[in-house]
């Protein structure tokens, strides 16, 4: 199949070079668009009992959101000097109604909780007009600078403003990504490669995912609500699996012309190998995206649609707009030669004999001491994810900006400078005809341990909002401890209670997550098990590479526990440590990372099955396919880690996270699991790797997704394998 969709390529490599330029011209202009249509909320399960809270109360008691709050202080007057007063109130009076639907001031409602305890500051609470966070963010952008009032220093923060900031400082972090790493891509390709030619091939790839990908989301985008974040990812797979499937692809299109292969023939043999193991890669690391489906979350489904929408994307070009392109070069691939200046020549996997290459020699080297080896690795990686069995989760806060952004300064001062959580309180909807069960209801929450005060803050009918303050951190387990204990008051009788608020949503978020999990998991071990048998025709191979994932995986988020937990690094990497986890980032982090490290196994194992086909010696394959693969998966996640380390200097701290994380992952991965424990662990297995029942045996020789294509006349390097097999 994939030798007949090579010569297709080849035949009308014009017409799909055509087709690919329209469809990047056409990304470009409306599928770049796509910021303006995203959102930066999305963090809560839409089923959950805070949401439902939400919902009941907008609709019974109206919309009362601290969308803006605005920041009022003069280091000369009190809040009780009446210029002070006169300053806030007009200028609040001159926003246009059709913008702010309300405001609430200490001289409105006398609260104490509106002023600072040095009374020389105030905040104003705005709820503005919009049905959605997009709507209300236009509106802040009208009004923001008719906030000033004369004689006081205004500062501007609340939900609308915190997000502003994220989704501006998402697109400052991109662009300047995208600006720095792909010059420094294009160098390194260039070392890679020692041809210009050769090296722009893997970015053309990349920057048709990337588009492919945002034309995509910004579709989806009218049918359902998108990340912003996704963007992010988008940036991080577009990029990273183009270079990967670039350098397997043009990797192996050059040992076939070294061959002596036509440029017909070398592309058929090409997509025949390197194509099947790119089509099995990619559907693999789709798979593991796709585990991000299942959750409710806005955020969790939008990374995995944009992660989807790259995958596919970069695989498709890579299988039928790679080869057109090579197609069109064909030796000329090697166009623009750095070889003599780096003083050697291109290299090509066809230019020496495996036996003497370096990873062939580390091959043997393992596999003369496999136990030490294994045992060694495991304990260091066991040793590395120890630190996340005393993991904490916590949520999102404006903690995640830079120091210094306003709408970051504004929360900090009323949580440091007001009555704490002030803005942050438990809110319970109490639904209920008796008035007396009501006060009842309030003054039992009042005695739970850890409340502060409960208050009757809004009526209208049969529902009433009662607001509860205290004063642990919104995010901590104490305070979501504290939901569940306002959560066990009872009802009064014949009513119902919704409890909501920040806290409410998070705990809430971290049961939906805990509940979904484990059926992620099982999707994505369970398909990646069948994929991986279908391609190698094992079943001990896919457990071994399920299994190495997972420490790889472990490794990672045990550095996440000391880096953003700890706080560790956290001058160097310039972020505040809220000393939790926000939930939703290893699960992130766990879909990309597994995608990412089943392509390396993908791509390692396609070579190690190769050669054992051709030789039946275990020994001699791990060798030569460690050795015609390891520079690729080298470079590859050299060249990845140099995309990923670009967002760990991310201003935004989550994004950070998912950069540091990734970089250690794919670092581990590709160093110490890939060239260490694979040839370790492959040894110790012997013949056993290749095992399968007999049935499944049958299966795979009637199914399995094997190449097909005649293998090609032997090369000194193949009679080097066979002699020393």
């Amino acid at each position: 199949m994939f030798e007949r969709l090579g010569r297709a390529m080849f035949r009308r490599r014009w017409w799909v070079i055509g087709l690919a330029v329209a469809f990047m011209a056409f990304g470009g202009i409306w599928g770049t668009q796509v910021f303006g249509a995203l959102t930066t909320e999305g963090f809560d399960d839409p089923a959950s009992e805070s949401s439902r809270a939400v919902e009941r109360a907008e609709a019974t008691l109206g919309r009362t959101g601290n969308d803006v709050v605005v920041l009022y202080t003069s280091p000369s007057m009190s809040v009780d000097d009446p210029a002070f007063q006169r300053a806030v109130t007009e200028t609040l009076d001159t926003l246009p109604d059709d913008v702010v639907t309300g405001a609430v001031t200490y001289w409105s409602t006398n609260s104490p909780a509106l002023v600072s305890h040095d009374r020389h500051a105030t905040y104003a609470v705005l709820t503005l007009a919009g049905d959605d966070e997009t709507g209300r963010g236009e509106g802040l952008e009208k009004i923001e600078d008719k906030l000033a009032a004369p004689g006081l220093s205004t500062q501007v923060g609340g939900i609308t403003a915190v997000s502003l900031d994220i989704r501006d400082r998402v697109a400052a972090d991109i662009a300047l990504a995208e600006t720095i790493s792909i010059p420094v891509l294009l160098v390194l390709l260039v070392l890679v490669f020692g041809s210009v030619a050769a090296a722009s091939l893997p970015l053309a790839i990349g920057g048709l995912a990337i588009l492919g990908a945002f034309t995509a989301l910004r579709g989806m985008s009218y049918l359902t609500d998108v990340s912003v974040f996704s963007i992010n990812v988008v940036t991080i797979l577009g990029l990273g699996l183009a270079i990967d499937y670039g350098l397997f692809m043009v990797g192996r299109f050059r040992e076939e012309i070294a061959r002596g292969l036509g440029v017909e023939d070398a592309i058929a043999r090409t997509m025949a190998t390197a194509g099947r193991t790119v089509a099995i890669s990619g559907v693999t690391v789709a798979v593991s995206l796709a585990g991000l489906l299942i959750f409710p979350i806005t955020f969790l489904r939008s990374m995995g649609l944009g992660g989807l929408s790259a995958v596919v994307v970069a695989m498709v070009a890579a299988l039928t707009v790679l080869p057109a392109l090579l197609a069109i070069l064909g030796p000329r691939v090697e166009a623009l030669s750095v070889g003599r200046l780096l003083r050697r020549p291109a290299p090509t996997p066809a230019q020496g004999e495996v036996a003497r290459g370096f990873w062939y020699r580390l091959a043997h080297s393992i596999m003369r001491r496999p136990v030490f080896y294994a045992v060694g690795v495991l304990a260091v990686l066991l040793l590395a994810a120890a630190p996340f069995l005393r993991v904490e989760f916590g949520g999102i806060d404006p903690r995640v900006l830079p120091a210094g952004t306003e709408s970051r300064v504004v929360s900090e001062a009323v949580d440091r400078d007001f009555v704490q959580n002030s803005q942050l309180p438990i809110e319970a909807l109490v639904t209920s005809s008796d008035r007396a069960g009501l006060e009842r209801y309030v003054a039992a929450v009042r005695t739970v341990d850890g409340v502060t005060g409960a208050d009757v803050t809004g009526m209208s009918g049969n529902a009433a909002r009662v607001t509860i303050t205290y004063q642990s951190d919104p995010i901590s387990a104490e305070a979501r401890d504290l939901v569940s204990r306002v959560r066990a008051v009872p009802a009064p009788p014949g009513g119902q209670v919704l409890v909501g608020g920040l806290t409410a949503r998070l705990a809430d978020q971290l049961d939906s997550v805990g509940k979904l999990l484990p059926w992620m998991a099982l999707i994505i071990v369970g398909a990646t098990f069948v994929l991986l048998f279908l391609a190698f025709g094992s079943v001990v191979l896919p457990i071994k590479a399920i299994v190495m994932n997972v420490l790889s995986l472990g490794a990672s988020f045990g550095a996440l526990v000391l880096i953003f937990q700890d706080g560790h690094l956290s001058g160097l990497l310039d972020f505040t440590s809220t000393g939790t986890l926000e939930a939703t980032q290893p699960i992130l982090v766990l879909a990309v990372v597994f995608g990412l490290s089943m392509d390396y196994e993908v791509f390692l194992m396609s070579r190690i099955r190769e050669e054992y086909d051709r030789t039946g010696d275990n020994t001699a394959a791990v060798a030569a396919g460690l050795q015609r693969s390891g520079r690729i998966i080298t470079s590859a996640a050299l060249l990845i880690l140099v995309v990923i380390g670009l967002f760990s200097i991310s201003g935004i701290t989550f994004i950070k996270l998912i950069g540091v994380a990734m970089l250690i992952a794919v670092l581990v991965d590709a160093t110490i699991v890939r060239a260490l424990l694979v040839p370790a662990t492959m040894r110790l297995l012997g013949r056993a790797n290749w095992w399968a029942p007999a049935p499944l045996r049958r299966f795979y020789a009637r199914h399995g997704l094997r190449e097909t294509a005649d293998p090609p006349p032997p090369t000194s390097a193949d009679v080097t394998v066979r002699a020393r097999a």
